[in-house]
C-alpha cells in the first residue's frame, strides 16, 4: 500500500496534535479526508445499518494503534474509496465526538489531493457517494453533520 505521497504538513505539528489529544483524554483519533474537484467535495453517505446511518461525511476512519495520522489517512481514503492520495495539502482542525462505544473522539481533518480514478466505495461503509459546492441546494439537504460542514467551508478558504 505504499505509495509516494507529498505532505505540506509539519511533522511538529502533526505531533503537536498527537500531544494535545493525549492531554485532552481523547481514547480514539480518526481522520478525515477533504478531497475537492472542480471546486466540489466528495461526500459519502453511510449505509443504514451503520452507526449514524445515513449521514453523509468526507473519507475516514479510525487511527490504528501505532500508525502514523496522515498513513491511516491515506489508507483510509483508499479502503473508502478506491482513491490513492497523493499529496495532503492542509491541514484543516478538528472535532470531537463520542464514537459508536462511548469513546471521547477526536476527528483530524485534511485537504488532500488524490489521483483522478473512479470511486469504489466499500458496500459495508457506504451506499452512495456525492459531489457537491457549497453553494449547491443539495449542501443544505444532505444530512452533513454541523461540524462537516465547518471543515469544507475552512478548506473553502484555503
Amino acid at each position: 500500500m505504499k505509495h509516494n505521497m507529498q505532505s505540506n504538513i509539519d511533522p511538529i505539528i502533526i505531533q503537536q496534535l498527537l500531544t494535545d489529544a493525549e492531554k485532552d483524554g481523547v481514547q480514539k483519533l480518526v481522520v478525515g479526508a477533504v478531497i475537492c474537484k472542480n471546486h466540489k467535495f466528495l461526500l459519502l453517505e453511510r449505509v443504514p445499518s451503520d452507526f449514524m446511518g445515513g449521514f453523509v461525511e468526507i473519507p475516514s476512519g479510525t487511527v490504528e494503534d501505532g500508525e502514523a495520522l496522515l498513513t491511516a489517512l491515506a489508507r483510509e481514503v483508499q479502503e473508502e474509496t478506491g482513491l490513492l492520495v497523493t499529496s495532503v495539502l492542509e491541514y484543516l482542525g478538528s472535532f470531537d465526538f463520542r464514537s459508536s462505544s462511548g469513546k471521547k473522539t477526536r476527528h483530524f481533518n485534511f485537504l488532500v489531493e488524490v489521483e483522478v480514478s473512479e470511486i469504489k466505495l466499500s458496500p459495508t461503509e457506504h451506499q452512495a457517494y456525492y459531489w457537491v459546492a457549497l453553494s449547491d441546494a443539495v449542501f443544505t439537504t444532505l444530512n452533513i453533520s454541523d461540524a462537516t460542514k465547518s471543515v469544507l467551508k475552512t478548506a473553502v478558504q484555503q
